[in-house]
């Protein structure tokens, strides 16, 4: 009897350990489902984070690139060629084109990429022997060099960027949206540790600070949306572009706008900066080895394109204009810049299918008609740079600019599709014959009788 009270006495002591073991796991248990719970809500959240948006691609193309420092601090500079992705607000750069690129990124491979937020670009002949650099600056303090021989090419690239820099917010609103691409680009391994890691911490210990964080963010979000706001007010009192003009706070730019808008805003039929460069190099560079096909300095050219722009007095004597390529330069890159060619993208296949007859009468009565049909700012200033190149090509035996090489120079200029095809190789060679053709053929193209 008393074994089995004995036994019976353990057994009562043994069911309240028994009950508090049960009770624990309850707890455990309860924990675990709160915390699957906690973890499918986090999951919802990074899945619907994860979608973002593939950022449009505004230009892609070969550049030789270097970096010339991180983070502030200087690198060892170091030239290689790179294809290089301007989209959403930032650039990539690849070894290969973006095809292979992309099979590389499914693999793991991440191209280094630069955020243009807040980043400064400007044109350097100090950084570098080359010409035709530019570098690109960031607010974290890393440098880029980005260059190419050909003075289109790089063009195209600077001014692409420049738009891309000035479309995003200036450097005070720069961090968040950083923050934010950060988020968006981590691994989804790298924040479900972050958060796993949160979810451990003890929350008697951290719930004040949780608390602080969730207070903090809710007025963040409050502050943004009214910023957002003020913008919506602020962008829809803001005047138009006219508006601007008309008050004289925005005054008309040379370089970039349309041809008939130029001669409109001047009372005339050509440009007068177009005359004052024929002038400056029929009076000092006719007699140049290479006029128009050799380039002249990319950052001088840029600051005469500046002055010409900002309708300062212009005076091409000035020593600073001595180098008669910066001359050249300029106005071949004042009709790369026309919104529509000299030749304008309506009249291109016209010109195309004239320059393709077999008969060379049929090819010049073609032309003519169709510079007769042009309207006036374009044949006048067609009439007058076609007469300026003919007394280029009339002395190739100095300066070795025969018709061929003046078409080659600027046929891709005066004379392109509205938009790029495969037959980019085949247009380019009737852009140039029909520039030959017409300089060849100058007086019975340009003269004023009827046929």
């Amino acid at each position: 009897m008393q074994g089995l009270s004995a036994s019976d006495s353990s057994s009562e002591k043994l069911n309240p350990s028994h009950q508090n073991i049960g009770a624990v796991q309850m707890r455990i248990k309860n924990a675990n489902s709160h915390h699957d719970r906690h973890s499918q809500s986090k999951s919802m959240i990074l899945s619907e984070n994860m979608k973002v948006k593939e950022p449009v691609v505004e230009k892609e193309g070969y550049l030789l690139k270097a970096k010339i420092a991180e983070g502030g601090k200087k690198l060892r500079k170091n030239w290689s060629t790179s294809w290089i992705v301007l989209a959403g607000g930032k650039i990539e750069f690849y070894k290969e084109s973006k095809q292979p690129a992309l099979a590389n990124l499914k693999a793991g491979y991440k191209p280094e990429w630069v955020d243009l937020c807040g980043a400064n670009i400007e044109w350097t002949t100090e950084k570098s022997s080359r010409k035709n650099v530019f570098q690109i600056t960031t607010i974290s303090g890393n440098e880029f060099l980005l260059q190419s021989d050909i003075d289109f090419i790089i063009l195209d690239w600077f001014h692409a960027i420049k738009n891309a820099i000035d479309r995003l917010p200036k450097q005070q609103s720069c961090t968040p949206r950083n923050l934010e691409f950060k988020l968006q680009r981590s691994s989804s391994s790298e924040l479900l540790s972050s958060l796993s890691t949160e979810s451990k911490e003890p929350k008697s210990e951290h719930r004040k600070s949780l608390i602080f964080r969730l207070n903090y963010s809710a007025s963040d979000t409050n502050d943004r949306n009214r910023v957002k706001s003020r913008l919506k007010k602020f962008i829809n009192r803001r005047p138009s572009l006219k508006t601007l003009q008309e008050k004289g706070l925005i005054k008309d730019q040379v370089f970039g706008s349309h041809l008939h808008l130029v001669c409109e805003h001047e009372n005339s039929t050509v440009p007068l900066f177009v005359k004052r460069c024929i002038e400056a190099v029929e009076k000092r560079g006719l007699d140049v080895d290479g006029i128009y096909r050799v380039s002249g300095n990319l950052a001088t050219i840029q600051k005469l394109r500046f002055v010409v722009n900002q309708e300062e007095k212009l005076n091409l004597d000035d020593s600073q204009w001595e180098d008669i390529h910066v001359v050249t330069g300029a106005l071949k890159m004042f009709f790369r810049e026309l919104p529509e060619p000299l030749f304008p993208y309506c009249f291109f296949e016209q010109f195309l299918e004239a320059i393709k007859n077999p008969d060379s009468n049929t090819q010049v009565k073609s032309i003519r008609r169709l510079v007769q049909k042009l309207p006036r700012p374009n044949r006048d200033t067609m009439k007058i740079l076609f007469e300026h190149l003919k007394k280029i090509a009339a002395k190739e035996s100095v300066n070795l600019m025969t018709t061929q090489s003046l078409g080659i120079v600027f046929g891709p200029t005066l004379l392109r599709p509205e938009k790029e095809t495969g037959n980019m190789a085949v247009h380019m060679l009737y852009q140039n014959q029909i520039v030959e053709l017409m300089l060849s053929e100058y007086n019975k193209i340009f003269s004023s009788e009827e046929d």
